[in-house]
């Protein structure tokens, strides 16, 4: 057996992989700015603005038992490994409310932990990003005449993204390697076939062809975010 015949045989493993990459993104970055909002208590770029004309802002930010419960959220879920959390998500249902578990679910079941589990991680580097804007951008947009959603998809973010693009690259890196802890519940991702056709063969070329694999991901996925963050310097 040679690197390109377990290639072929663990191609659907690949697409998988990929799959879960993909969709963990689309669901747990808008996820991790919604859990970033409700996170923020006093909000450090409206903290200067409690007697200005903000009042909404003020109100949500001193909203103290979301602020609370998103915290044990994002404690929870950056505490505990998220193989335990890939468990509890597939065999919870049914040990909880007795509800079959089938292997539709697998996939459901992983795509539900990895994007909660990321959007905690991303939570707290949206809020990093948007805490370091100072409070000059908020009263000069105010100036300018932008209402609040004007002021922060229009300003504010942009400058958010291109702050925090190397905290967002390391965590997309990550999770390409932790798309193979999968295999914890049984889904069918390339590092559940290598293992199968590695104890099959008794051979370990198969994980070398998995690291090849997750090498190359790796290095596409950290060549496309190094073009993203060129692309946004005309902020500097």
């Amino acid at each position: 057996m040679n690197l390109l015949e377990i290639f072929a045989q663990v191609g659907e493993g690949m697409g998988n992989s990929i799959l879960i990459f993909v969709l963990t993104l689309v669901f747990s970055l808008p996820l991790g700015l919604l859990v970033a909002f409700g996170r923020m208590n006093r909000w450090a770029p409206l903290a200067g603005l409690k007697k200005s004309k903000f009042p909404f802002w003020r109100k949500a930010a001193e909203f103290r038992p979301v602020q609370l419960l998103l915290k044990l959220f994002i404690s929870i879920l950056r505490g505990t490994p998220l193989m335990l959390q890939l468990m509890v998500v597939y065999y919870g249902p049914y040990y909880i409310f007795k509800v079959p578990i089938t292997l539709e679910y697998q996939f459901y079941a992983v795509i539900i932990a990895f994007a909660v589990n990321y959007a905690a991680y991303f939570a707290e580097i949206y809020r990093s990003g948007i805490e370091s804007m100072p409070v000059g951008q908020y009263e000069a947009a105010k100036v300018l005449g932008y209402n609040k959603t004007q002021t922060f998809f229009r300003i504010i973010l942009p400058q958010v993204i291109k702050r925090i693009l190397p905290s967002i690259t390391n965590e997309v890196i990550t999770l390409v390697k932790d798309t193979s802890l999968a295999f914890v519940i049984g889904y069918s991702e390339l590092f559940t076939l290598v293992k199968r056709i590695a104890s099959r063969e008794a051979n370990v070329l198969p994980y070398v062809g998995a690291a090849i694999f997750y090498y190359i991901f790796n290095l596409v996925v950290a060549v496309a975010m190094e073009k993203l963050e060129k692309k946004m310097n005309y902020y500097n």
